[in-house]
């Protein structure tokens, strides 16, 4: 297998971070700012639980501060809402419109266990 990107695993990484971070964002924006407008409102119960861990969540990955604890509960956020929102439609993520939920789930697991890595807030503090 070509090992051409290897040299660049840890600045690949960081940006994996920081684009998933930036995404996650915006779906809590829309939930409790409105912006992006989207089709319809959520329930309430949502807008006030997984609103405000997606925005300050994702902005915390997207910066990487507190990066694995904030990662880890970006990732249980979206392993239940899978679960709630989806897995009871169809087991497959293919069937039940929930590809986005399990691929952010393990995305934000993997962040979770990695770190922060380069470009992070996290790696420029001092260490206690």
């Amino acid at each position: 297998m070509a090992r051409f990107m290897a040299p660049f695993a840890p600045q690949t990484y960081a940006l994996l971070r920081i684009v998933a971070g930036f995404l996650f964002l915006w779906h809590g924006s829309q939930k409790l700012l409105g912006f992006p407008p989207s089709a319809g409102p959520p329930p309430d119960w949502i807008v006030w639980v997984a609103g405000p861990i997606e925005l300050v969540g994702g902005l915390l990955v997207m910066i990487g501060l507190f990066t694995r604890w904030a990662a880890f509960l970006c990732s249980g956020l979206m392993a239940a809402a899978y679960w709630m929102a989806h897995g009871t439609r169809a087991l497959l993520p293919i069937e039940n419109q929930g590809e986005l939920a399990a691929l952010y789930c393990f995305v934000f697991l993997f962040i979770s266990a990695q770190g922060a890595g380069l470009w992070s807030v996290d790696a420029a503090r001092p260490r206690s």
